[in-house]
């Protein structure tokens, strides 16, 4: 874990360095102050040496000063490392999820992964601070303090060297027992977090079935079950501190019973005493401070391990090492004898056995019944996912010979799910083409008859979108993606059930422009309505997985009984409709 980790320092590393240089310094200067305390009580008080005293109380400001400017220091330089640490890791994991293909997102739930990025990395932060902190200053002055009440009292040293095994077993004991409680109550985590976002992107559907009752049961219950797993682990960890307490307080018993026998047999003076008691107060602070460094890293254990679980994933969908520097040449797309499996099980496939041909300019309607793998037919062709057997042509080269960055450039897909950023509606059609000129945005906008909606909003193109663009309708984002996706100037453009929100008039108006403007563009249109289909130079007829007739609105009319009755269904509720 530490060698996976330790790159991530490099840009942080003097600060690294000079954390633990300043937190030595501090601790040097402090195990002092209580052997010049000792010298003004059993050397300049009984001897009446006012100026010894004065001498020796300077010394000792001036050490505390000098102490306290050291750990400053070692405060500061430990918090830029450590948010440095933290700001690398982030950004690695982050770049990481970027690169991650569908089914690599698919095994992890999008609130896990939010969880490793906020909650487990500021654990490890933490852990990291204290451990170039805290446990270089707790050896250091375990070491130091008790060298220094050995040369003043050998026997007393006994006292405490038999309370550490004690702390040391207890120790083993309560972080072996916590660590998987930890683990467990970080998946709880997920699970809230899960339940959070999933109500937050669907809050107007909460609304409008009135279940805001059930949302709040459902919260509570995630709630209840993640403070049940904290109870669960932090009802181990509280044990560390009354033990570490009663053993301190045992050792200051028993350390003030002998030496204050040790004073009236004169065998010990008594700012010698006062002193030992200060450096075994030293020491076991010290020990305590170990012990709550090594509570943080049982609780930072289980985050690493759940942040390197995301380092490790392999990406399934990387550019080969044979991938050349070619371009798509055209938008012809060819699949021959396709199968794609999500669970990558050649027994349960999700797509069989696909083959058909679209010539560059083409324009394609898919349509079928749910679950037909409309929409994982089409993912296949921008790489979303990796086909299991066969090969897809795009271009004239099989789409694994590509850069992901060369082929996606080249395919515009306006997905099922339609997602828009906060920003303005103009910031949001430059993810199409950041370089994209006004005329380039007003005539996509037009194209995809979004321009009239837009100038009709209070700040026209500048008119910001909330999060997920939650102050436009459904037909208006999806307006707003199809136009987007134009300014890609693609050789392919998907349609995966774009026009769904849009009445039936707007969808004829769009399909007439991608007619007139995207000649040269192949249009792969997946609908439910064979109205948006109907004018394709091919319609594919999907069933469960497979291909099962293709040709156009007339042929398919005269002979394929799937595609017959999608169109008597919709034709006679268009009729009723009507009357």
């Amino acid at each position: 874990m530490i060698k996976k980790l330790t790159p991530f320092l490099k840009e942080y590393k003097i600060y690294t360095i000079l954390t633990p240089i300043t937190v030595i310094a501090e601790v040097l200067l402090e195990i002092f102050i209580p052997l010049l305390m000792s010298k003004i009580i059993d050397v300049g008080i009984p001897n009446k040496d006012i100026n010894y005293v004065i001498k020796t109380g300077v010394l000792m400001m001036l050490m505390a000063l000098f102490s306290l400017l050291f750990g400053v220091l070692s405060g500061k330089f430990a918090a830029i490392a450590s948010m440095g640490f933290a700001k690398g890791l982030r950004k690695e994991l982050f770049n990481k999820v970027q690169g991650f293909s569908f089914s690599n997102i698919d095994k992890f739930s999008t609130a896990s992964l939010v969880t490793r990025l906020t909650t487990d990395v500021t654990n490890t932060q933490n852990a990291f601070m204290m451990i170039i902190r805290m446990m270089v200053r707790a050896p250091i002055m375990l070491i130091s303090a008790t060298i220094m009440a050995f040369s003043i009292n050998k026997s007393l040293v006994v006292v405490f060297l038999v309370a550490i095994p004690i702390l040391a077993i207890a120790l083993v004991i309560i972080v072996s027992t916590a660590f998987p409680r930890f683990g467990i109550m970080l998946k709880k985590y997920d699970i809230m977090n899960s339940a959070v976002q999933e109500n937050l992107v669907a809050m107007r559907v909460v609304k409008a079935f009135v279940r805001s009752k059930y949302e709040k049961e459902k919260f509570e219950d995630a709630t209840d079950k993640l403070r049940y797993a904290q109870l669960r682990a932090e009802k181990v960890v509280i044990f560390n501190m009354p033990i570490m307490q009663f053993t301190m307080y045992g050792c200051m018993i028993a350390i003030v019973w002998f030496g204050g026998n040790m004073i009236i047999g004169g065998s010990m003076m008594t700012g010698e005493l006062m002193s030992f008691i200060s450096y075994v107060t030293q020491i076991l602070m010290s020990l305590m401070m170990i012990s709550m460094v090594f509570i943080s890293t049982v609780l930072s254990k289980a985050s690493v391990a759940r942040i390197i679980e995301v380092m490790d994933e392999k990406v399934d969908i990387l550019d080969s090492d044979l991938s050349a520097e070619i371009f798509v040449e055209d938008g012809s797309v060819i699949f021959e004898n396709v199968s794609f499996s999500y669970s990558k099980n050649k027994k349960n496939l999700t797509i069989s056995n696909i083959n058909f041909k679209i010539n560059s300019g083409e324009t394609i309607g898919i349509i079928g019944g749910t679950g037909s793998s409309k929409s994982s037919l089409v993912q296949l062709i921008p790489r979303l996912y990796d086909v299991m057997d066969g090969k897809i042509i795009v271009g004239k080269h099989d789409v694994r010979d590509y850069k992901l960055e060369t082929l996606r450039d080249c395919v515009a897909m306006v997905l099922q799910k339609n997602v828009l950023f906060s920003g303005t509606i103009k910031e949001n059609l430059k993810w199409g083409n950041l370089n994209a000129s006004e005329k380039q945005i007003v005539e996509a906008c037009k194209s995809a008859q979004a321009h009239d909606f837009i100038m009709s909003l209070p700040d026209g193109y500048e008119t910001e979108l909330g999060q997920g663009g939650v102050n436009v309708s459904g037909g208006q984002k999806q307006r707003i993606c199809i136009a987007r996706a134009l300014l890609k100037n693609p050789k392919i453009i998907i349609l995966d059930d774009s026009t769904s929100a849009v009445d039936t008039s707007t969808d004829a108006k769009i399909r007439q422009s991608f007619i007139e403007k995207l000649s040269d563009t192949t249009t792969i249109i997946i609908a439910q309505r064979i109205s948006s289909v109907c004018d394709a130079d091919k319609i594919i007829v999907l069933n469960d997985g497979k291909i099962d007739d293709i040709g156009s609105h007339e042929q398919l009319l005269s002979r394929n009984q799937i595609y017959i009755e999608v169109y008597n269904s919709q034709m006679r509720g268009d009729i009723e409709y009507a009357r």
